[in-house]
């Protein structure tokens, strides 16, 4: 099993910066290769990706919309995962949930899709306004 808890959402202005924080535990994360996401929903939308990275290696990816803007990265000594947030606009309001998957072969370019995620924070919520 793996825990994930997020941390760090908050009420922010337009323009403004923000890091998410997102603490894993568990045996099986130490266990297996990892990855770590970053999913968002907003009101009345399905939940979106937002960003992964890897835990042993490789480059972060990003949906469109935040790149530029967020940045994710990773704290190995203390199995944390962090992303951080500038230049918020009010259509990043969302909760933002952290994620965890195995990187089996068929999940290997699925960085961006839900199933290939596992476990799951019970989310953090942010609210931008304008």
């Amino acid at each position: 099993q793996v825990q994930l808890e997020e941390s760090g959402g908050r009420l922010a202005r337009t323009g403004d910066s923000l890091t998410l924080s997102c603490a894993a535990s568990g045996h099986a994360f130490i266990t297996y290769i990892m990855r770590l996401g970053w999913f968002r929903q907003a009101p009345g939308k399905e939940r979106e990706f937002v960003a992964a990275m890897n835990w042993n290696d490789g480059p972060a990816v990003y949906t469109d919309s935040v790149k530029g803007r967020f940045s994710v990265s990773r704290d190995p000594g203390n199995n944390a995962m962090y992303l951080e947030m500038n230049s918020l606009r009010p259509e990043d309001t969302a909760v933002y949930y952290c994620a965890a998957g195995e990187v089996t072969e068929g999940r290997r370019n699925a960085a961006d899709s839900a199933y290939a995620y596992d476990y799951w924070g019970q989310g953090a919520q942010v609210t931008v306004s304008s």
